[in-house]
């Protein structure tokens, strides 16, 4: 692979076969990051989290988010470039997880905005009745400053991977619309205009199978606070995006979808969420590559650059296979999530197969994601704890992607069950059949039948070895329809 395609983004995603539509302008975006946004997002993580201003000089309680300055005309580059708009009215779904990539490279948490706020305009396009598509879609899909964000608040005090027991905000209905009250206690882009909002529906049972979503606008229709933030969490990483504690006090919503398929619709912004996740740990990946790549070519050690020698080579080469596997698991489930969007429950086998690739790409990008940012810090040596450094930063932003929509342990779970429930395994090898070995492609067949007739206590127990395993052989897999792979 040509180094100098690892330098930038846009360059990079061409060299692995990806071309642009006219209507995808990514050489202004990503000119206007390197001419500015590179310096704006460097002084946003040095000056920490954003800040809560609850109450205004008269005492009112306003619960606005102050951010340093230039954070506003950073997060409306990738809203005017199409992070949400091209899903519905430019180049498509993939397009916007391509504005996505870009973005990570030069700040991973500013990805989030643009994630949660497409996840909410998916879910009100696909679930919401037309007064809501309506009232609430054209905010979100502005190209100005007038843009709307959107959020998915699914976590509360209890944890986010046990929803069905965890999820205590009730829902009662009040005429054409509900009432939310209850508190949840990891919501990324807080303040956003809009939220998605899983909440328990009075009398339903206290299962996954009890919950709904909801649409909940920051203001009530009277013009006053609809939800409430208590405080913003401080965060090693991913400063660009403010997280807090929000308070439902009776709040203004409206159901998405239906009250019995809640838990499939709730389930279905999450992926969303992972594969942007998964493309977000790629972009990290080719970052902290090219930041290493720039140190070791101008550090001298025994009379030469470090990139010279010979063990220091071979690093990097297989750092870049692992980069260039990683991409070719990432888009495929881009790929995959834009044809099997507009499916309704009960899901088609190439679903279930979109399901298991999206756990798969999670797990692994996520997990090489901060191998990478580990070993770039190593390439620096002592420079790479030092702040004046920009690697130190990746590997903080890189601890943040196993961890958000899921842990490893979360994608694990998932993953054995759509196998086993679904058998969705069978559809990935038949997938993979084209590239890989044949009998390899056996051997990992039977490994995956043979631990699925186990009892449940020891697949589980020993789950994480064949997950991970399955996840890279899938990557290696699909590399090889990269070009030259």
């Amino acid at each position: 692979m040509d180094l100098d395609a690892l330098r930038t983004p846009t360059r990079f995603l061409q060299s692995m076969g990806l071309s642009f539509p006219p209507e995808l302008d990514l050489q202004e975006l990503e000119s206007w990051w390197e001419a500015e946004g590179k310096a704006i997002s460097m002084m946003i993580d040095r000056m920490g989290t954003p800040w809560l201003r609850a109450y205004d000089r008269f005492g009112r309680r306003i619960d606005e988010i102050l951010y340093p300055p230039d954070y506003r005309r950073m997060l409306l580059q990738g809203y005017r470039a199409g992070a949400v708009w091209h899903a519905f009215e430019g180049a498509g779904l993939s397009a916007t997880f391509v504005i996505g990539y870009l973005t990570a490279f030069y700040d991973a948490g500013l990805y989030c905005p643009y994630t949660v706020s497409l996840a909410t305009a998916l879910a009100l396009h696909k679930y919401g009745d037309p007064d809501l598509q309506a009232r609430f879609l054209p905010p979100l899909l502005r190209r100005d400053g007038e843009v709307w964000q959107g959020a998915t608040w699914m976590t509360e005090a209890g944890g986010g991977s046990d929803l069905g027991a965890t999820v205590e905000t009730l829902a009662r209905p009040d005429g054409g619309s509900w009432r939310l009250t209850g508190e949840k206690y990891f919501a990324s882009n807080a303040g956003a205009e809009l939220a998605v909002v899983a909440a328990r529906p009075e009398g339903a049972p206290r299962t996954v199978r009890g919950l709904a979503l909801f649409l909940l606008p920051r203001y009530r229709e009277d013009g006053s606070l609809n939800y409430l933030i208590r405080r913003l969490k401080d965060k090693i990483g991913t400063r660009s995006v403010p997280t807090g504690e929000v308070e439902l006090r009776d709040s203004e919503a409206y159901l998405l979808g239906r009250l019995e398929t809640g838990i499939y619709h709730i389930l279905e912004v999450l992926n969303v969420s992972r594969v942007a996740n998964s493309i977000g740990s790629v972009a990290l990946m080719q970052r902290a590559i090219a930041e290493a790549l720039a140190f070791a070519e101008r550090r001298i050690a025994f009379g030469r650059p470090i990139l010279q020698h010979p063990l220091m080579r071979r690093q990097f080469a297989e750092r870049i296979r692992d980069l260039q596997a990683a991409f070719a698991l990432a888009w495929t489930t881009v790929r995959l999530l834009e044809e099997v969007w507009p499916e309704h429950p009960p899901y088609s086998e190439r679903y279930h197969l979109f399901r298991l690739l999206t756990h798969l790409a999670k797990y692994w990008t996520a997990e090489q994601a901060v191998q990478t940012a580990k070993w770039a810090m190593e390439v620096h040596g002592g420079m790479g704890v030092l702040g004046e450094y920009p690697v130190e930063r990746w590997l903080r932003e890189a601890m943040i992607l196993p961890i958000w929509e899921g842990t490893p342990h979360r994608q694990i779970l998932d993953g054995l069950e759509v196998m086993a429930r679904k058998g969705a395994h069978r559809a990935l090898m038949e997938m993979l059949a084209a590239e890989a070995d044949p009998q390899a492609l056996e051997e990992m067949f039977e490994r995956v039948e043979a631990h699925l007739r186990q009892p449940p206590e020891e697949q589980e127990a020993q789950a994480e070895a064949l997950f991970r395993d399955l996840a890279r052989f899938t990557a290696d897999t699909l590399r090889r329809r990269l070009p030259g792979g």
